[in-house]
């Protein structure tokens, strides 16, 4: 029977709250373009996206409008470049990434990601040829999107890959200094990455993953937020966390089914939900308005990483009910630019680095999107990275860090990158040097409890 209520409420989320499919990413293997030849590898990429991708973002259209549900992104992922370009006997990493975002041009996806390699336990020749290219591949592309995975749980932490990456960090940010850094804003260092997360800036098409699926990842805070505000305000936090989970089944159940119907049109199999609360800087699309929703007056204070462990748990638990098959990273983001709660948190100094780092031990992904000094020393920024990646290490979870030390521009100062990028005020990191131990080398060996075969 058609309910009248369920009706008023799907139509609430999607008008008043923001509800949305935040993107389709179609993960494409390229294991298959490899060739001697650099050129013969940029034509085989080029022609298997196209091929693949062409009616992508028309059909996504037609969904959207059969639906009336916004699907914010499209975007595609690729098996990480360093693997394929190894195989050229010249390769240039730089035109490679060119290809792949004239393909990402044509098609008319939003981003292109997998310029990317895995290197927990070290580098091959192409791995470190495609990370030295990173800042000239990301100044000179619009679409591309770049990650490195330099420590997993197994493995330990490669802090010479570390080190390396934070040179990266800041070369990309360098050589993107018209635009406040923005090539830093698509780069990710990992730990524990997913090859089948369809967020950017850290998607990649993982080497077991099939030769072409569709991945979608839903969002909704503002409904979380609206559901949470219309409790009474003694209702016990068990009664919070139950209503969290009956929202995450709704919104994950919405994503699935344009999932599995795209997937079916494009005529290639569905791969996971990604079930990420991932906020926008638009108001009441805020991760941070949750926290004020459970009680506490900001992001930043006492019980924010409390909170923020609960909303993840309660998010996975009413998804994971909704859909056959999850995967990404799942749980709820909280990037500084891209959230207007957590901007003004920081603006006002109530949400500081270190605890974001606090924040990071319980939430999906890491330190996202937050920009520091320009001036910031290479080896802080290697600390940071460091810090970041033995959270993961250690909790058997993924963690990330998208830093941006933005050219010319001091603690206190603003910097806006537009769009879903959102704008950010400069945040102030540790003077302390981190420089003696992060040049040591080497790896930190894997914890104890990685032994466990």
């Amino acid at each position: 029977m058609i309910n009248e209520n369920l009706i008023l409420e799907t139509i609430n989320m999607i008008k008043l709250h923001k509800l949305d499919i935040r993107t389709v990413t179609m993960a494409i293997s390229l294991r298959d373009c490899m060739d001697s030849d650099c050129d013969k590898v940029c034509e085989n990429i080029y022609n298997k996206i196209t091929k693949y991708a062409k009616n992508l973002v028309e059909y996504a259209n037609e969904f959207e409008n059969d639906y009336s549900i916004p699907i914010v992104n499209k975007r595609i992922s690729v098996t990480p470049i360093s693997i394929i370009g190894e195989s050229c006997k010249n390769p240039d990493y730089v035109k490679i990434a060119k290809t792949l975002d004239k393909a990402a041009k044509d098609v008319g996806v939003n981003f292109i990601g997998g310029f990317s390699a895995l290197v927990e336990k070290g580098c091959t020749k192409g791995d470190k040829l495609l990370i030295e290219s990173i800042p000239e591949a990301l100044a000179q592309t619009e679409r591309l999107c770049s990650s490195v995975n330099v420590a997993t749980s197994k493995a330990g932490i490669n802090m010479d890959a570390v080190l390396k990456m934070a040179e990266m960090i800041k070369k990309s940010a360098e050589l993107t200094k018209d635009k406040d850094g923005l090539g830093a804003a698509k780069l990710v260092v990992f730990c524990n990455s997913a090859g089948d997360n369809p967020f950017m800036a850290g998607a990649f098409c993982g080497y077991g993953e099939p030769e072409c699926a569709l991945n979608v990842g839903v969002s909704g805070p503002g409904v979380v937020r609206a559901a949470i505000e219309a409790l009474k305000p003694d209702d016990s936090l068990s009664t919070l966390a139950n209503k969290i989970k009956q929202i995450a089944y709704k919104i994950t159940t919405t994503g699935e089914l344009v999932g599995r119907k795209l997937a079916k049109k494009l005529d290639i199999p569905f791969g996971v939900i990604d079930l990420s609360l991932a906020p926008t800087p638009a108001e009441g699309d805020s991760v941070a308005g949750i926290f004020q929703a459970m009680g506490l007056e900001h992001a930043g204070a006492h019980g924010t990483t409390a909170a923020l462990a609960m909303l993840n748990d309660a998010v996975k638990k009413g998804g994971i009910m909704a859909s056959s098959h999850v995967g990404g990273l799942s749980g709820a983001f909280i990037p500084v630019s891209e959230d207007a709660g957590m901007i003004e948190a920081a603006e006002k100094g109530h949400l500081t680095f270190d605890k974001l780092e606090a924040m990071t031990s319980v939430c999906s992904v890491g330190l996202d999107m937050i920009a520091i000094a320009g001036d910031t020393p290479v080896d802080t920024i290697a600390g940071i990275i460091a810090d970041e990646m033995a959270i993961g290490m250690i909790n058997k979870k993924t963690t990330a860090v998208r830093i941006i030390p933005v050219p010319d521009k001091n603690v206190g100062d603003e910097v806006v990158f537009g769009g879903l990028l959102g704008k950010a005020p400069v945040m102030p990191v540790s003077n302390l040097s981190s420089s003696a131990f992060v040049r040591r080398g080497g790896r930190i060996p894997a914890p104890i409890h990685s032994l466990n075969n």
